[in-house]
């Protein structure tokens, strides 16, 4: 066998570079800093490139729902509360800018004991090897309480641990989103799966209680999802829960006839998981609307979107 000889190249066809479109511009590229300086600038200063454009239309996005009345719903997992995020989140509550939140069922742990006690997020690696991990008696006994009370009355899981901790009145109340969202008539949804929360093995549960409040909260979530049109959907930090109920109930809603095709969702964690990015960004959208992904820390991004947005109805 011959060896090959190698292709020639002289009969390549080329084009001038002036007449080819080309995806990256001089027009589309990040400024330098000056010191002194506002976020505003800075944001303005970024690069009309990839995330950090994404970044930019979701501040429109929100700035335009929020000025507009429409909805805007922030779906949170526990983590952001473990990072610290409660006062950013409060302080979009009191501005009116986000009118609901839809927590999974660690949310209410994290943030109750944060109400009662100042602190949360126990060591699981050093208490789980004598099985005192989700020990916590208050926690169990108070968190039960709530739901079971809040199961008698007919409402919610979220309204009825809120409630319950503003008639209480612990002393670090001021640092609950569902005590907050309470007393501000703004729905907190909790949807639980049965067994994934500490507050399941304790003395005091009651397994129908936590049902029926949590199918209520589904349906005043579905109720919220209602509105969505021309809104934002924010997912923050939830792998699997709130994506499933956020795409259960969105399918729920169209299937009543509500038009809910033209919304934005945004997808925010610091590693990209299958279901966000198919339940949140992608699958909601294909009728309308536009979803984004952006992948960072909680305790970095959301401080910051939350910081643009506010700028952003500042200039309006």
């Amino acid at each position: 066998m011959t060896e090959p000889t190698p292709i020639s190249l002289d009969k390549v066809k080329t084009y001038s570079l002036r007449e080819r479109t080309s995806q990256v511009k001089t027009e589309d590229f990040a400024e330098a800093w000056s010191p002194g300086a506002s976020l505003g600038q800075w944001l303005k200063s970024l690069p009309k490139i990839l995330a950090a454009n994404d970044l930019k239309e979701i501040v429109d996005r929100i700035v335009k729902a929020s000025l507009g009345g429409r909805t805007i719903i922030l779906a949170m997992g526990a983590h952001p509360i473990k990072v610290g995020l409660n006062p950013v989140i409060l302080d979009l509550l009191n501005r009116r800018i986000i009118g609901g939140v839809a927590m999974n069922g660690a949310g209410i742990i994290h943030d109750a004991e944060l109400a009662m006690a100042g602190g949360t997020s126990e060591d699981v690696a050093a208490e789980i090897g004598e099985g005192r991990f989700g020990m916590a008696e208050e926690t169990g006994r108070f968190l039960n309480a709530a739901i079971k009370e809040g199961a008698g009355d007919g409402l919610g899981l979220g309204r009825s641990v809120g409630s319950m901790l503003v008639r209480e009145g612990f002393p670090y109340n001021r640092f609950s989103i569902l005590a907050r969202a309470y007393e501000l008539g703004i729905p907190v949804t909790v949807h639980v799966a049965v067994g994934t929360d500490t507050i399941h093995f304790h003395p005091s549960v009651d397994g129908a209680s936590i049902g029926s409040t949590s199918h209520m909260d589904f349906r005043i979530f579905a109720r919220l999802v209602s509105r969505l049109q021309g809104g934002v959907f924010i997912n923050l930090g939830s792998a699997v829960i709130l994506p499933e109920v956020f795409l259960k109930a969105l399918s729920l809603v169209r299937n009543l006839g509500y038009e809910v095709n033209d919304f934005t969702t945004v997808n925010m964690d610091f590693i990209q998981h299958y279901r966000p990015m198919t339940n949140v960004v992608h699958r909601p959208t294909l009728e309308g609307g536009k979803g984004y992904n952006l992948v960072g820390h909680h305790e970095i991004m959301f401080p910051l979107l939350a910081a643009a947005v506010i700028e952003g109805l500042d200039e309006k």
